[in-house]
């Protein structure tokens, strides 16, 4: 039996299991970001921001347990344009406490040490950086609205839109779960997902739109399936060769990149997930039927 074939008479029972364990999925999430909150970066909360130059046979592994301990916190650790330079990052000590000499921190390396620079990012730049990025981020949001609703019935929009709510809360839920570092590169990421889950989920609509018109005696789910089964092999396609594209930069990108890899990750998978699914599902349980978007024919009368 051929997949399209398999998807067509069994999308139904998939579509319908994927939507509700996606309904239960963001419950959880919500409630994780609800209790757990975020692990801010330096990006939105400030802090020091040293360069340093060291030997190129110095690795990171090297310099965490060095770091963390003198510091008494993760110290990020980030690779500059240079063999053997070094960006280091980490939150201001707290007033009253000695901020550790990193030569001191650094001495068991047996290793000439020079710092080039250091800055401190104060929490007055960080909040700004917040704002802004929540700006963008709500920007975004506000113009995908405009243009769901330009481009399509209202229904279908809203499968649209909350298939992309979908994937926003499911790579937060991850980073509130795990505590790993939200900084301005994950924000970055999300905005990115937006944009391509977004993509996906015009696909599938616009294909159960033009089966809408095209086809005005068929059922609401006899369209769906056809549609899912129709993109399904372009979809699968498109998601996995941008994750292997997301994994070689996960491996080769380095922490630096870490955080942006992990969530684009997580977010095409979603994304591929819930505008099958979710994306679906909701125009039809909310009564999306071809009678909306029949052609009214224009009178030639006067």
């Amino acid at each position: 039996m051929k997949i399209k074939e398999f998807i067509q008479q069994n999308a139904t029972k998939l579509r319908y299991m994927t939507s509700i364990v996606s309904v239960i999925a963001m419950v959880l999430s919500i409630s994780i970001i609800i209790m757990n909150g975020f692990n801010w970066g330096l990006d939105f909360t400030g802090g020091v921001v040293t360069e340093i130059q060291l030997e190129k046979n110095i690795t990171p592994k090297q310099l965490h347990p060095l770091l963390d301990k003198a510091y008494k916190q993760d110290v990020t650790v980030i690779s500059a344009s240079e063999p053997g330079r070094w960006v280091l990052r980490y939150s201001d000590i707290k007033s009253g406490e000695h901020r550790a000499d990193l030569q001191k921190v650094l001495a068991p390396l047996n290793t000439p040490i020079e710092i080039l620079n250091t800055s401190i990012v104060g929490p007055q730049i960080g909040e700004e950086l917040a704002n802004q990025g929540g700006l963008a981020l709500l920007i975004s949001v506000m113009c995908i609205l405009a243009y769901l609703s330009f481009r399509f019935e209202w229904r279908l929009a809203s499968g649209a839109l909350f298939a992309l709510m979908h994937d926003v809360v499911f790579v937060l839920a991850f980073f509130s779960f795990t505590q790993m570092e939200f900084n301005l590169t994950v924000l970055a990421a999300i905005l990115a997902i937006l944009g391509y889950s977004l993509n996906d989920s015009i696909i599938i609509a616009d294909r159960i739109r033009e089966l809408l018109v095209g086809k005005p005696n068929w059922s609401t789910t006899k369209i769906n399936n056809q549609a899912v089964a129709a993109t399904f092999s372009r979809t699968m396609v498109t998601s996995g060769t941008t994750l292997i594209t997301i994994v070689a930069l996960w491996i080769m990108g380095g922490s630096a990149l870490e955080g942006f890899a992990i969530a684009m990750f997580i977010g095409v998978l979603t994304g591929t997930w819930s505008s099958i699914s979710v994306g679906t599902s909701l125009p039809e349980y909310m009564g999306l039927k071809p009678e909306h978007y029949k052609v009214t024919p224009i009178s030639d009368e006067p």
